[in-house]
């Protein structure tokens, strides 16, 4: 895939997300209904390109075994997001009101072991490997320092209130811009080769502009 879709699509469709969200509970209840639906669908898509956005930061970084960790543990925490919006989305088919849709799922996270794996702890595997890979690439000097800074912003800003996530949705673009913008750079000269061996170093993308 090319990398710009992964890049520009992740952040978009989590914007997407963020706004569908607060557009479903303008009349006090979101879901079920087709914004409940488009939402989670939009969120999920949005998983499937951050995890194709990985690859791209593991092979800037020079497929370190490090590298190779961090994607794996990012990717562990996407698909338990992707399981527990896909529990949403679900739920919401299934339902013909609010009170009934909150019924099923709570039903559904019953089921043993579902909690950790798609809420408490399975979810946070996605954020965790994330800030750990563009922190690794900060360090190797391939983007600027400050980006780790805006995919932390983004992370806090549900923590503080859900009604952010459209706004952290925008830093964390402009941070995917700047991490495209190397990816494209190393690709240029030769650095991010396919079939490249694991650890081989490759040259600095910000030594060839």
């Amino acid at each position: 895939m090319n990398p710009r879709t992964a890049f520009i699509g992740a952040p978009l469709l989590t914007f997407a997300y963020g706004v569908i969200r607060i557009l479903d509970g303008l009349d006090g209840t979101r879901g079920p209904g087709l914004a409940w639906t488009t939402g989670h669908l939009a969120f999920v898509g949005a998983m499937a390109l951050s995890v194709v956005a990985f690859t791209h930061m593991r092979a800037l970084g020079g497929r370190t075994r490090l590298a190779t960790f961090f994607v794996g543990v990012a990717t562990l925490g996407a698909l338990a997001l992707t399981v527990q919006f896909g529990i949403d989305i679900v739920s919401g088919l299934l339902s013909d009101s609010h009170l009934a849709m909150s019924a099923r799922t709570e039903d559904i996270q019953s089921f043993p072991g579902l909690m950790p794996l798609a809420y408490t702890v399975g979810p946070y595997l996605f954020y965790v490997g994330q800030v750990a890979l563009v922190v690794q690439l900060a360090l190797g000097r391939r983007i600027k320092a400050w980006t780790p800074l805006l995919v932390l912003v983004d992370m806090a800003t549900p923590l503080i209130d859900k009604d952010l996530i459209p706004f952290g949705a925008l830093l964390l673009l402009v941070s995917y811009v700047m991490i495209l913008r190397a990816v494209r750079a190393a690709g240029a000269a030769g650095a991010v080769r396919p079939g490249a061996a694991p650890g081989e170093a490759l040259p600095n993308p910000a030594a060839t502009r």
